[in-house]
C-alpha cells in the first residue's frame, strides 16, 4: 500500500554496521490498489492490534466483501460497536484473502453453503392486484 524511503541517516549507520529498523522510514506515497475482480465477493482475514482501556490486544477477524477497503471499513465499524475502540487506537497489521476452506469464524462459514436460502416471510401485496376496499385483512405470511 505504501512505499518507504529510509532516511539519509542510514549512510552513517552503514559504516558502523548497525541495522536500520522499519521505524526509521517515512511514507512517500499511498496508492489505492485496484481490485482485480470487483464483482466477486471474497473472504478477508484481518489481523488487528488495538488499545483498549485495559491494555493492548491482538485479534484476527474475518469479513466478506468485494474489496479490501470495504472489509477494512467493516472492521473499523465492528470494532467501534463491539469494543468501543476508536479509529486512532486501531492498527491494521495485515489483510489477506482467505479461501473458503480456510475460514475460521462460523458467521463466515455459514455463507459458504451452496444451498443457502434467504426467505422473505413478510410479503406485502401490491395494490394493483387486489382491491383496496375489501372485507378481510390481507395475509402477509405465506
Amino acid at each position: 500500500w505504501y512505499q518507504r524511503r529510509v532516511r539519509e541517516a542510514v549512510v552513517s549507520t552503514q559504516s558502523t554496521g548497525k541495522k536500520v529498523r522499519k521505524v526509521n522510514g517515512e511514507i512517500l506515497r499511498m496508492t489505492e490498489m485496484s481490485n482485480s475482480s470487483p464483482t466477486k465477493i471474497k473472504n478477508f482475514g484481518i489481523w488487528v492490534r488495538y488499545d483498549s482501556r485495559s491494555g493492548s490486544h491482538n485479534m484476527y477477524r474475518e469479513y466478506r466483501d468485494v474489496s479490501r477497503t470495504g472489509a477494512i471499513t467493516q472492521c473499523y465499524r465492528d470494532m467501534a460497536a463491539r469494543h468501543r475502540a476508536r479509529p486512532h487506537s486501531i492498527q491494521i497489521m495485515k489483510i489477506e484473502v482467505v479461501k473458503a476452506a480456510d475460514t475460521k469464524r462460523p458467521v463466515i462459514k455459514q455463507m459458504h453453503d451452496s444451498k443457502i436460502k434467504f426467505p422473505l416471510p413478510h410479503r406485502i401485496l401490491k395494490f394493483n392486484k387486489k382491491s383496496i376496499f375489501v372485507a378481510d385483512r390481507p395475509s402477509t405470511m405465506q
